[in-house]
């Protein structure tokens, strides 16, 4: 009490305002109260010369003083059981008096005001009569030279308040004009809400007198609140204060401000002093907030300003009424004053004490206005609202405000804390261990926990140690929101072992997770994970190994729930394109992988709905899903189960059509296929995938969203996504070509077999096309056989006609009787017989007359092979197509049994036709030369191989056919026979024929072929000094480039391997080119004519 006074004093004694020592007055009561200070004894405190000072005091002067000291008396006699001040010879006040040798009646007098009720309002000593009771006389100015301060102006109605349905109109107040002065025309009377409140009106203190320079006065409460109503509500901007605050000038406004805040917290006195105060409701009070905020806006960044602890105390006093504040009053309260504290600049060591003391002070005011807030509710929800507004500095950049605000919050969580222990232990004595309460518990606890935790890692060890704290109390305060049992053992346990008491890092963080998962609901546990994923991308390294580190042990450790998985995954996958360090994007994908082991469907369906598939954005989640094999394996059943999900067409709509979890799922393990990590997770999946995939080309003919097919070019790169049937038919096709059965690819591209799979009409053929390219390399057979009578078994009939064309021709491999016997197969395509769709009867009339179900088949065949083989081998032969196509026919029923020494002459006589003048012929030849020394049995299979090297350089020469149909089966059948021969580049050389143009493209399969067959150059001459005398001008130009590329570049070789016998033929088709009248031949004979000599040199 003596410092204070002894300033008050200070203030007097050097000329200070009235406005000044009201102000000091009004913040003393304010913080006595509300930062509970300890009361003491105003006698004992006062000095001899501090009461000397009083007593030289004039009336004006010693009131204010007299007033914080009765004040002082009146709380200690409060907290002593009293109610009221004393008036007997022994009261403090009485004493006081005495002690001070002033009258001691002025302290039994109550302090009047002109205008209160008894008071006349015209005239020194002109009483009037009282007026109803409820109202409250107009306050006009005293008669006199001088203006003493005004009464509070304030009009209530008998029975209701301005704005209740049964209120009478307004009553005039005194005429004020712009600077306070009467004279301007009435104003409306102020609005104090639905009650009215009369006994707060009553006077509170002598008038003072003084001169205001802006308002050409001391105003009063009622002049300082009367402000607010000089012009109607619609027409204020928003205040009139606000708008004098603004417009004066620095020194006026400082004033203003002053005289503002002096009637703001007279009116706050007043309205706490009021016993009854808490049955009235006061409409205004968001209007008096809203000008006490515009007054801390405009405060200056220095923390040794006085308006900005006063605006608070006031506003902690003003929310104290009713109606409450507004959530978004109380939130704008909170941001203003968050921001004036928080945002000051760093604490100087060298500032003079008043300066330190004062912000302390401000901190203390800050303090008082949250447990205001929280007096309304002393629980979680109302902490986590407070707290979601010190977010923007706990994210600061800089130090000071983050270690500001977390000291704040942790003075508040050590309050709450307190308080609810004591709550607790209360509903524990009455209740017992049996109740088993529980307190709502919101989920933004977690997320400040999370803010707080990210802390731990601050540069400044004072914010570390405070953001521990707090996250204990936070811990703490969930358990006491719970109602637990043993709290206190339970919280000691948890202050000692859990967050701060571990000198290793790493044990902290694992005792803080294990701490977070037991004392955390699972929405607030996953709101803490959420928060702390942005750390990550923090730009500081401490941050981002924090956060890192937490999240692992978290999904490590405990684990997350199920219903978890989705936030999380959402907001990581958000996260992942910002994280800044490549061992942070490590972890990140190492917990990926622990929730994908813990929770494989849910992650699994999460990371499906992030995105499309073709944006390829969550290849990185799908990747760190394939870092062991067993999780692959579940990963890729899991998308094959989603595969399967295909409702009706009649259940779907178009434009829904592509988010199918069907069509997500297709999109999914296309680009998986192309991932190295799934390499062997597709692998061992082959079956079940190309039973999926073709099922789903199916399913996809019955949407009809198949595309036309002209639409679309292979070998042009564009960056539009696939359609969903593209994305099929290509997946299709790579599941064969990133498996290693490339062959089987190849085999279908150069037959342009992909192309039936496109259409309705041509799909059976197709897959049947498919199928025999397994058997022919032996692709998988008995995994696809397996899969196909299970599918043949479903209720499904695109499932049952997938599985009848694969079944079918798996009959001709060697494998089919090791995954179900023949009694088996024949029940089943029996079965079939009888089935709905045409096609599925058709197919399993066909397998059941297969020689695999009927050996005895086989030695008929080869016989009509045989007469058939004498009918093609005449020259006379007219129906060659139609020969072949029988051939051909016989020799793929006799599968692996094959015809026998008859294939030979068969695979010889075709070789002879190969120049045939019809297109057509040669067309037909070729295909069937090539089905022919695929077919033979390992007893005929180095003569097949013979007849394959004598096939090469021709069928490399008819690449140039003129016709396209013949240039397509010489590619697929020079294919074959490299794979007969062995060559080596043979994928290499797929590449070449398949998507190969133009010189370049020539001259690699060139050296394909001949580096793969070292030594066999001179045949390779040979082989094509045939082609210059044939009569197709294009398939005689490719002889003499090959010829001359030979000439070229293995002319050593020729030297060495050429035989002498060799030397005449070569002349004898090279000499008549000189003589040639295409100018091609005569420049070809001229430009190797010496070669041909150096060679002759050479060999003799």
């Amino acid at each position: 009490m003596s410092a204070p006074l002894s300033e008050l004093l200070r203030l007097n004694s050097s000329g200070g305002t009235a406005l000044q020592e009201e102000m000091q007055e009004l913040e003393r009561d304010l913080l006595d109260v509300g930062l509970q200070a300890e009361p003491r004894s105003c006698c004992a405190a006062l000095s001899e010369e501090q009461a000397k000072q009083i007593r030289l005091m004039t009336a004006s002067e010693q009131s204010p003083v007299l007033e914080a000291i009765c004040h002082c008396l009146d709380e200690h006699s409060k907290l002593a059981g009293g109610g009221q001040l004393l008036t007997s010879e022994d009261s403090p006040i009485q004493n006081l008096m005495k002690f001070l040798y002033l009258d001691p009646q002025r302290a039994k007098e109550k302090p009047v005001r002109p205008g209160a009720p008894g008071v006349r309002g015209h005239g020194p000593g002109e009483e009037v009569p009282d007026p109803p009771p409820g109202l409250v006389s107009p306050v006009r100015p005293p008669a006199g030279g001088h203006r003493a301060g005004h009464g509070l102006g304030v009009h209530l109605a008998p029975g209701g308040g301005v704005g209740h349905a049964g209120a009478p109109g307004p009553h005039p107040l005194p005429e004020v004009g712009p600077a306070g002065r009467p004279g301007v025309g009435p104003r409306p009377a102020l609005e104090m809400g639905q009650q009215h409140l009369p006994a707060v009106l009553r006077a509170n203190g002598h008038a003072r007198q003084g001169e205001d320079p802006a308002l050409g006065g001391q105003h009063s409460l009622a002049h300082g609140v009367l402000l607010l109503q000089q012009q109607p509500r619609s027409a204020r901007p928003p205040f009139l204060t606000l708008r004098l605050l603004c417009s004066r000038p620095r020194g006026q406004d400082e004033t203003l401000k002053g005289s503002f805040l002096s009637a703001a917290m007279m009116l706050a006195r007043s309205l706490r002093q009021e016993p009854g105060t808490q049955n009235y409701r006061f409409s205004q009070i968001p209007e008096l907030v809203q000008c006490l905020l515009c007054v801390l806006q405009q405060e200056p960044n220095f923390p040794g300003s006085v308006f900005r602890q006063k605006a608070i105390l006031v506003i902690a006093e003003l929310s104290k009424l009713r109606p409450h504040l507004k959530p978004l009053v109380k939130a704008r309260v909170l941001h203003v004053c968050f921001r004036s504290v928080f945002e000051l600049p760093p604490a100087d060591p060298q500032a003079a004490p008043e300066v330190t003391t004062l912000y302390k002070e401000t901190l203390c005011a800050l303090h008082l206005l949250l447990r205001t807030f929280l007096s309304e509710d002393m629980g979680v929800n109302e902490v986590c609202f407070l707290l979601q507004h010190t977010e923007p500095w706990l994210r600061s950049d800089r130090s000071h405000e983050r270690q500001r605000v977390v000291q704040c919050i942790f003075r508040l969580l050590q309050y709450v804390v307190d308080s609810l222990k004591f709550a607790v232990s209360a509903l524990h004595s009455g209740l017992g261990e049996d109740s088993g309460q529980e307190g709502a518990m919101p989920s933004a606890l977690g997320h400040h926990v999370g803010l707080l935790t990210l802390l731990w890692c601050d540069k400044e060890e004072t914010t570390r140690k405070y953001s521990q704290q707090c996250v204990t109390l936070l811990l703490q305060l969930t358990v006491l929101q719970r109602g637990r049992m043993a709290v206190s053992m339970r919280l000691s346990k948890l202050k000692q072992s859990e967050i701060r008491a571990s000198r290793d890092w790493e044990v902290k963080l694992y005792s803080a997770v294990k701490a977070f998962e037991r004392d955390l609901t699972v929405a607030q546990h996953t709101q803490l994970v959420l928060t702390l994923l942005p750390g990550l991308c923090s730009h500081s390294r401490l941050s981002c190994d924090l956060a890192s580190k937490l999240l692992l042990l978290m999904f490590e450790g405990p684990g997350l729930k199920p219903e978890q998985v989705a936030e999380v995954l959402q907001s990581l996958f958000q996260q992942l394109p910002h994280i800044p360090l490549p061992h942070v994007q490590q972890d990140a994908m190492r917990a990926v992988t622990v929730l994908g082991t813990q929770h494989p469907q849910e992650t699994v369906e999460v990371v499906l709905s992030l995105c499309h598939p073709s944006e390829r954005r969550t290849l990185p989640l799908w990747k760190a899903l394939a870092t062991n094999h067993q999780l692959a394996c579940k990963v890729i059943t899991l998308l094959y189960m989603k595969l399967k999900l295909r409702p009706p067409r009649g259940l779907t709509r178009p434009s829904s059509q592509t988010q199918l979890i069907s069509l997500l799922a297709l999109g999914t393990i296309y680009e998986l296929l192309y991932t190295q990590e799934y390499r062997q997770t597709i692998h061992w999946a082959f079956a079940g995938i190309l039973l999926g995939l073709l099922t789903q080309l199916h399913y996809l003919f019955e949407l009809g969203v198949v595309e036309d097919v002209a639409d679309y070019q292979e070998d042009i790169l564009d960056s539009k996504p696939l359609s969903p049937f593209r994305t099929c038919l290509e997946a299709v096709k790579g599941l064969f070509w990133t498996t290693s059965y490339w062959e089987v690819f190849a085999y279908i591209q150069l037959l342009q077999g992909w192309a039936l799979l496109e259409r309705p009409d041509t799909y059976g053929e197709g897959v049947s096309l498919l199928a025999r390219a397994m058997v022919q390399y032996d692709c998988e057979v008995k995994a696809v056989l397996g899969q196909a009578v299970i599918s043949l078994k479903s209720m499904e009939e695109r499932d049952n006609v997938v599985a009848i064309l694969l079944l079918t021709e798996f009959l001709n491999s060697a494998e089919v009787f090791q995954q179900a016997s023949r009694k088996k197969m024949d029940t089943l395509l029996n079965l079939g017989l009888g089935h709905c769709n045409q096609l599925v009867r058709a197919m399993s009339l066909k397998g059941l007359s297969s020689t695999t179900m009927h050996p005895k088949k086989v030695f008929l065949l080869r016989n009509r092979l045989a007469g058939l083989l004498d009918s093609f081998l005449r020259p006379d032969t007219k129906d060659l197509l139609g020969l072949m196509g029988i051939l051909g026919d016989i020799l793929h029923r006799l599968g692996l049994q094959g015809a026998g020494s008859a294939s030979i002459k068969l695979a010889q006589h075709l070789l002879s036709l190969f120049e045939d003048e019809r297109e057509e012929v040669r067309s037909g030849a070729i295909f069937l030369f090539g089905d022919v020394i695929d077919s033979g049995s390992r007893k005929f299979r180095q003569a097949f191989k013979t007849l394959a090297f004598q096939a090469v350089v021709p069928l490399l020469l008819h690449m140039a056919d003129p016709c396209p149909t013949v240039v397509t089966k010489s590619k697929s059948t020079l294919l074959r026979c490299a794979l007969l021969l062995k060559w080596e580049f043979r994928k290499e050389l797929f590449g070449k024929l398949a998507w190969g143009r133009g010189p370049g493209a020539e001259n690699d399969i060139f050296v394909y072929m001949v580096e793969s067959n070292f030594g066999k150059y001179p045949q390779f001459l040979l082989q094509a000094l045939v082609y210059l005398k044939s009569p197709h001008r294009p398939l005689k130009l490719a002889a003499m480039k090959f010829i001359g590329a030979l000439l070229q570049d293995y002319f050593p070789e020729l030297c060495f391997y050429l035989r002498k016998g060799d030397l005449p033929v070569i002349k004898r088709y090279l000499e008549p080119l000189e003589q040639d009248p295409d100018a091609a031949c005569r420049r070809f004979y001229r430009n190797f004519v010496e070669d041909i000599t150096e060679l002759s040199r050479s060999v003799t």
